[in-house]
């Protein structure tokens, strides 16, 4: 089963395209009418309809260490800095992801962008 990707509210809708372009399985919190929920809140999301969060938000990154020190579960989050990887490479290296990876490989992990 590929990975499904869950986008924080942040993300350019240009990532979004290039991967629905390419097939990838993405939801987005303003889709999911969920662009309002904290930062707990939306990796609760995330985790329930089992994908896994990607986001450029260093506070769902400290969120997300947060469990893996308490070890509370998540789906998982892809994290990437906004001024250290450009939308080309987010697309290829998500697509990567979601092809090569099941979603138990990225479950209670976090994982960053670039590869």
């Amino acid at each position: 089963m590929a990975v499904a990707i869950y986008m924080d509210v942040h993300i350019p809708r240009a990532i979004t395209l290039g991967l629905r372009i390419r097939g990838t399985d993405i939801l987005t919190a303003q889709e999911d009418n969920s662009e309002n929920l904290s930062d707990s809140a939306l990796l609760d999301r995330a985790t329930a309809v089992q994908r896994c969060l990607f986001t450029f938000d260093d506070d769902l990154l400290a969120e997300a260490q947060k469990r893996q020190k308490e070890g509370a579960h998540f789906s998982g989050v892809i994290y990437a800095h906004p001024l250290k990887v450009s939308i080309g490479r987010c697309i290829n290296d998500l697509e990567i992801i979601c092809r090569a990876g099941e979603p138990k490989d990225l479950a209670d992990r976090i994982e960053f962008l670039p590869l």
